[in-house]
């Protein structure tokens, strides 16, 4: 990620439902950006049409990789409840199978050449929570096998507040755990502030998904993604306090709602805002 020059533009590629190398080169083309955060290949997000061959073919194809994205097998975000069930490490039952799955990702992201990854940790227990100290011991696990790889690991914000996060990350106190930090989320799960939580997070935010959303009309149903610029993030305002805070890194446009199609609309009137916000 040093190579990238601060701020820069890019775009996730399990936003643009690409099944190979060669969709998402001529996609990213199109979207005239060349920065990506790439889906490792799991069975969640993304698999890809190249198999193991994907990273070599994703090095050659000329555009800049920022990170990888890792999905666990099982995850399910029908509803908040269900992937507080299953999501990243919060089952005791699955943390072993988890960490070998992170494992395959932490190699797969060497083999594509990169040394960042990111992923959901899971809803992390309260400070009162019996499970806190074996949901920790877990996430410190998956550090050590990240910094014994020279990788950096990024939980994504969102199904925690800023404060529980904050907390953790100082607890756990390992210097390659840092934050992928997406702000739609928070909404999206009714878990406080966007702008608010950028400045608890701001020492160990690592990359950023630039993604809007509503919050949820109804408690415990999900909030609504929508198209950049039409949410309750105040994007120029997240933008603005970014660059306040000293934040260098990627500006990563997630989509994850309709077709491809309009996710390629979505996305490119996305990065328009953007260049606007950087303009300004």
């Amino acid at each position: 990620m040093d190579s990238i020059e601060p701020l820069a533009i890019g775009v996730c590629s399990w936003s643009l439902q690409v099944r190979s190398v060669p969709e998402l080169k001529k996609l990213l083309d199109q979207l005239h950006v060349d920065v990506v955060q790439i889906a490792c290949g799991d069975p969640v997000h993304a698999s890809w049409e190249e198999g193991d061959a994907m990273p070599d073919a994703a090095r050659a194809a000329g555009f800049r990789m920022v990170g990888s994205m890792l999905g666990f097998p099982g995850e399910d975000y029908t509803s908040p409840q269900t992937i507080r069930r299953t999501g990243g490490f919060g089952d005791p039952a699955t943390r072993a199978e988890r960490l070998r799955i992170l494992e395959w990702g932490l190699e797969r992201t060497l083999a594509l050449g990169l040394r960042d990854i990111m992923f959901h940790a899971g809803f992390i227990p309260e400070p009162e929570s019996p499970d806190r100290k074996p949901f920790l011991d877990t996430l410190a696990q998956a550090a050590d096998m990240a910094r014994r790889r020279g990788i950096t690991i990024a939980f994504e914000t969102g199904q925690e507040t800023a404060q529980l996060l904050r907390l953790t990350l100082d607890e756990l106190a390992c210097s390659n755990v840092k934050v992928n930090f997406d702000p739609a989320n928070m909404l999206l799960y009714d878990m406080g502030d966007p702008i608010a939580a950028l400045e608890i997070l701001a020492p160990d935010i690592r990359s950023v998904h630039v993604k809007d959303a509503r919050r949820p009309q109804v408690k415990g149903q999900w909030g609504d993604e929508v198209p950049l610029g039409t949410g309750q993030v105040n994007i120029p305002l997240f933008i603005k306090t970014l660059q306040k805070l000293g934040y260098r890194g990627p500006l990563l446009v997630e989509r994850e709602v309709g077709t491809q199609a309009d996710r390629l609309r979505d996305i490119a009137q996305g990065i328009a805002l953007l260049r606007e916000c950087l303009a300004a």
